[in-house]
């Protein structure tokens, strides 16, 4: 069952039984009110006209010319029935008129006990079920005889009735304006949870494409705005992997092709014997690209699985030079030369001493590649509170604004990279940011075309760390 529909039938089933429980407590409180609210009123003026035979003396019950009108009224107010009675029973005056004279053998003033009323027939005097007080008309320090006031059940039943009508309309009436939290809950809770299963629906069948649609700002919208960004991130994980297989299939293929190639002409006698030993060498360099590039996507997997880091403490000046020193060979080829600039003579530092020799390499490495003949590259690193900033700049073609946010991205090469370095993995950078990140540090990169690009990222001042 749908949870609307449960919603829906829980809705009835309380609003059935709360009627229910309100119709029967409301009916036997009003009941008892009524009883007890007219028995007050009736004993109230029993007593008055009681009185008043009382203040008249001992012959006051057998002159009643002067009550009866008394009687009369209240009895037309109270809708009742008006007696004055002797002590033996016997009907002396009746507000209607009708039943002076009559005698109820049984009358017994003491039967309602500690109640100010009785409720019954009173003694077999009526076919009806009347509610009966009695008030006893004294003098001289005896009772001369009693006032009987009677109200028909019949009677308190009709304003009984009354008020429960007035309760159950108003009860009614709150059930069906109660409807209006189906309405609200439909519309807040209901339609958008549908919309949100829908979704979820569309995702688990592939559709990363659908968005949800809830206009909200309460839990609902916050969910569906988070089912969406959920969507959203496996869309470009999963374009990323496309891009990922087609981008290494074709890195893969390329030195296969040429592999395979120079193999086939060297058996084939393509090749001459005495250019044999040229193209092997061709094949070695390809494999070792093959080679390069498989190392460098275990490297980035490490990274991804949250490798552990060695963290070390060691001096990034003396690390910076000995880098320098390594790429001596290239940069003759190039004339290329380095300008070194340390803040300090030594920086000491707090990281994976393996993991940032790799990045510097891959950094300097970079600079190298598009650097141009008899240029410069720079290298300094600069203390600024607890943290040493190590910059790589070199004065290259620089990078196309609209490629700076790619510079990092797996396999990204940008079209100048592609006709300098063909040889390039496109991994060098990622494996730059991911190795300076799980440092729990930044690397940016500053470039203009035509003048250069600098690579600047941050390392926890050793010092510093010590200090505190």
């Amino acid at each position: 069952m749908k949870l609307y529909y449960k919603f829906v039938l829980s809705y009835i089933i309380f609003g059935v039984a709360a009627f229910a429980v309100i119709a029967t407590l409301s009916t036997s409180l009003t009941h008892r009110y009524l009883i007890q609210s007219q028995s007050s009123t009736m004993y109230d003026e029993a007593n008055l006209i009681a009185g008043n035979f009382s203040n008249r003396g001992e012959n006051s019950p057998s002159s009643l010319e002067d009550i009866e009108p008394q009687i009369k009224v209240i009895g037309a107010y109270l809708h009742s029935h008006v007696w004055v009675m002797d002590k033996n029973g016997t009907i002396l005056a009746d507000s209607q008129g009708t039943r002076t004279g009559e005698n109820v053998p049984e009358f017994d003033p003491t039967a309602g006990g500690t109640k100010n009323y009785m409720d019954g027939d009173f003694f077999g005097a009526f076919d009806e079920e009347v509610i009966s007080v009695c008030a006893p008309v004294t003098g001289n320090y005896r009772t001369l005889g009693y006032v009987v006031i009677h109200l028909p059940m019949s009677q308190l039943t009709e304003n009984e009735n009354q008020i429960l009508n007035i309760v159950y309309i108003t009860s009614i009436i709150v059930f069906l304006l109660s409807l209006v939290i189906l309405i609200v809950f439909d519309a807040v809770v209901i339609r958008p949870l549908r919309n949100i299963t829908e979704g979820a629906k569309q995702f688990a069948d592939g559709n990363l494409k659908h968005v949800i649609k809830v206009g909200s700002h309460d839990e609902m919208g916050y969910l569906a705005n988070t089912m969406n960004y959920m969507a959203s991130e496996l869309d470009k994980a999963e374009e990323y992997q496309h891009t990922f297989i087609a981008n290494i299939s074709h890195d893969f293929r390329s030195p296969l092709t040429s592999i395979k190639g120079y193999l086939e002409a060297i058996l084939d006698g393509t090749i001459p014997q005495e250019r044999q030993e040229q193209y092997l060498k061709r094949v070695i360099g390809e494999t070792e690209r093959l080679t390069k590039l498989t190392s460098s996507m275990l490297t980035l997997n490490t990274i991804d699985s949250n490798g552990l880091l060695n963290r070390t403490t060691f001096d990034i000046n003396r690390m910076i030079k000995d880098t320098a020193q390594s790429f001596e060979g290239q940069c003759l080829e190039k004339g290329i030369t380095f300008e070194l600039t340390f803040e300090q003579e030594s920086q000491m530092v707090y990281a994976d001493f393996g993991k940032i020799q790799q990045v510097l390499y891959n950094l300097v490495d970079n600079a190298i590649k598009f650097s141009k003949k008899d240029s410069s590259i720079y290298l300094s690193t600069e203390q600024k509170g607890d943290k040493i900033f190590t910059s790589v700049k070199d004065t290259g073609a620089g990078i196309p604004k609209k490629d700076i946010k790619k510079v990092f991205d797996r396999f990204y090469k940008s079209d100048t990279s592609r006709g300098r370095d063909k040889k390039g993995t496109g991994l060098g950078l990622s494996i730059v940011k991911g190795i300076i990140q799980s440092h729990g540090e930044n690397i940016d990169v500053i470039s203009t075309e035509g003048v250069g690009t600098e690579f600047v990222f941050s390392l926890p001042n050793a010092d510093e760390l010590e200090g505190e």
